[in-house]
């Protein structure tokens, strides 16, 4: 939950306004554009059926950058994704990637990324991460059309909970979990009870939210639990999304 500093704030968004021009305009797919804790990775995009996910570097080890090189490998082979880095130098007053074109290195090997020239024709199945992350995506939007001031959030399957808001009384939390159609409802963590019981000892009250989502081109096929007849859940295509609201623990 670390905080950022305004002159990480600056480098930071340098290097999305360098994305952006390298993606010939706006980038309309963001996963990650905000300086919100807790940071994995300090910002991530998708470009076609690949995903980035990438962290900063100052080649002059002055900069204080939150998160850690392990966050990032995490989600990003979580996601089946790149994990980049991008070394920044500070020119003056400005921040300026020091690599050529996109300015990225793979976070494992330090040899050059070219997010443009690995993009295909290949249909992708989106991971339970990738799904997860959606899902609270999904939760997080109807909380802010609600007014809930937001103060965290994580699409990481495996850290509960995925959300924590500002509630009527104090600090309230959601657990959310995603179900792929034919499942029409998802299931909460196995330990849920212990996740409940904990918070209620700190006063804090919370919800679970399921979120479930199918193809726009699955044939809803009435036997599809039994038979298995239905459409996988490919990245960057699009989807039915059921999710109705959160159910108070």
């Amino acid at each position: 939950m670390a905080d950022v500093t305004e002159e990480f704030a600056r480098c930071w968004n340098a290097a999305g306004l360098h994305i952006q021009k390298m993606a010939q305009g706006p980038l309309q797919s963001w996963l990650r554009s905000h300086l919100n804790p807790p940071f994995l990775e300090h910002l991530s995009f998708r470009l076609g059926n690949q995903l980035f996910y990438l962290q900063l570097e100052d080649v002059n080890g002055r900069l204080q950058t939150p998160g850690n090189p392990e966050g990032l490998l995490a989600i990003a082979d979580g996601c089946a994704g790149h994990a980049c880095v991008m070394p920044m130098s500070k020119v003056g007053a400005e921040w300026k990637p020091t690599e050529p074109g996109w300015g990225l290195l793979d976070a494992r090997t330090r040899k050059p990324v070219n997010p443009a020239g690995l993009i295909s024709d290949v249909k992708i199945v989106m991971t339970e991460w990738e799904l997860q992350d959606m899902a609270v995506q999904v939760v997080r939007d109807q909380l802010v059309k609600e007014g809930r001031k937001l103060m965290s959030w994580n699409g990481d399957p495996r850290v509960n909970p995925s959300i924590w808001f500002v509630g009527d009384a104090g600090p309230q939390w959601v657990v959310v979990r995603a179900a792929r159609y034919p499942k029409a409802e998802a299931s909460p963590p196995v330990n849920y009870a212990e996740i409940k019981a904990h918070f209620k000892k700190l006063g804090n009250s919370g919800y679970f939210a399921s979120v479930a989502m199918a193809s726009v081109d699955d044939p809803f096929d009435p036997q599809a639990v039994t038979n298995g007849n239905c459409m996988p859940l490919y990245r960057g295509h699009g989807m039915h999304v059921r999710y109705e609201g959160l159910q108070d623990v």
